[in-house]
């Protein structure tokens, strides 16, 4: 209650008030810096490589922190579901952290790809511990607004970070794109670790799933696989491509709820609706620059115009989104997937070699808007379908979506540049993509279960 007036406390008391103010900065924060590194860590790799590698080594930094990950990210969320969010969020920063430290100071292509794979882990178990604490922390009403204040933590390190890291590497060195954080890493951690002292275990047992463990590290190195191999799909990448392929197909299965391939009601729908949304939104953005570059000649900074505008389309969605918790999540998804199909649609007048370029403007605002809605609305009905005791493997199984449909979707782009020229490549990737999003569409009334 809201102190002298009697009335239940606002959104806004519910996040900033004195009891919360400190764990909602402390998340954030430790989102945007996992977000900062992942957008900066791009920008300094021609640099990096120069300095310990070859060209040949280009993809190892990014496979190794995609792996390790996957691996954290479900061992995180098993963690969860046992003993509750706080071994995770305080080994999630510390080993984070050591991650950057390892990259920041190595002299060798060996060692900076050791403390990748600790960046991975710490951000996998970082990403499941900040939903689980969510869900424990703030009331139902409250969520769309803390959802829509992490895809702003998304948002702005998307705008800002590729310039910053690009300033720091040419003025000084990249050590400091990983070294220069670790202040922050330090202040998040400690923001949050009062409130995770408190977690306890959830009330009820969490079920029983053995072996998640392997199917992680398999899944790993599929989506390894298919990393690493589609950035030149052809000889022995292809074999490796397809060989990750079916190994997603065998283990990827017993990391997701039961009834996920078939969006069944409830939580397996709202985690396929992940996979979907994930995959047709954050292929077009892996492979737009190249159209408006390599087919209408554009320079890469105007390329990235279409990108900043629906970075900013998400955020101004996701704030709308945040302001409503009275509105149904099932109807804004559904209406976010038909605002992402006319948006990837649009790119069917950019990508071709006769496309008009100036419309990848309108149509990634338009995608954007709709990020900016399904996101949130996905991340809320995780929440509200998932038992206290599963919300840790729930977690888990959805951010384990957002990796696998983008390496899949990006490979098979990939495959399509090896046997097409690209206006004709790019055109067949955009028509699957928008047949994901009109998929999920359909699919999304199933995302709020009767239960």
């Amino acid at each position: 209650m809201t102190a002298g007036t009697g009335a239940p406390p606002t959104v806004g008391e519910e996040l900033w008030g004195p009891q919360r103010r400190a764990v909602t900065v402390g998340i954030v924060l430790l989102i945007s810096l996992v977000a900062f590194e992942a957008m900066g860590v791009g920008t300094a790799m021609p640099a990096l490589v120069a300095d310990l590698g070859s060209v040949e080594t280009y993809a190892w930094p990014f496979v190794a922190f995609i792996a390790a990950m996957v691996v954290g990210t479900v061992v995180a969320g098993r963690c969860c579901d046992r003993a509750g969010p706080r071994v995770p969020l305080v080994l999630g920063p510390l080993v984070f952290g050591l991650g950057l430290v390892v990259a920041g100071t190595a002299p060798k292509m060996t060692l900076l790809l050791g403390g990748r794979v600790l960046q991975g882990l710490g951000a996998g178990a970082l990403g499941v511990s900040v939903y689980v604490l969510i869900a424990r922390v703030y009331p139902s009403p409250a969520r769309p607004a803390v959802f829509a204040l992490l895809s702003a933590a998304w948002v702005l390190p998307s705008l800002v970070g590729p310039p910053v890291a690009g300033l720091v590497t040419d003025r000084w060195s990249w050590h400091w794109v990983f070294l220069g954080l670790l202040p922050l890493v330090v202040l998040a951690a400690a923001l949050v670790a009062p409130m995770a002292a408190r977690q306890q275990p959830p009330a009820s047992p969490a079920p029983r799933r053995p072996g998640l463990v392997p199917a992680a590290l398999a899944s790993a190195g599929g989506i390894s696989a298919l990393t690493w191999a589609g950035e030149d799909p052809r000889g022995v990448r292809l074999v490796v491509a397809v060989a990750g392929a079916a190994a997603l197909v065998v283990f990827v299965r017993r990391l997701l709820p039961p009834g996920t391939p078939r969006a069944r009601p409830g939580i397996a729908a709202v985690v396929a609706g992940r996979w979907l949304m994930s995959g047709a939104f954050f292929t077009a953005v892996a492979y737009l620059p190249l159209s408006l570059t390599d087919t209408h000649g554009w320079s890469l900074t105007a390329a990235g115009m279409p990108l900043v505008a629906g970075s900013l389309a998400w955020s101004a969605a996701s704030a709308w989104q945040g302001r409503r918790p009275e509105l149904s999540r099932s109807v804004l998804l559904r209406v976010a997937f038909a605002l992402l199909a006319a948006g990837l649609a649009g790119l069917l007048l950019v990508v071709p070699a006769w496309g008009v370029p100036w419309a990848a403007l309108p149509a990634m605002t338009l995608a954007g808007l709709g990020m900016g809605l399904g996101f949130s609305s996905l991340s809320y009905l995780l929440l509200q379908e998932s038992p206290p005791e599963d919300v840790g493997f729930n977690s888990s199984s959805t951010q384990l979506s957002d990796q696998l449909s983008q390496a899949c979707f990006v490979a098979l782009g990939g495959i399509l540049l090896a046997l097409l020229v690209t206006p004709t490549a790019l055109s067949a990737l955009v028509v699957v993509l928008v047949g994901l999003a009109c998929l999920g569409w359909v699919l999304s009334p199933r995302t709020h279960s009767a239960r």
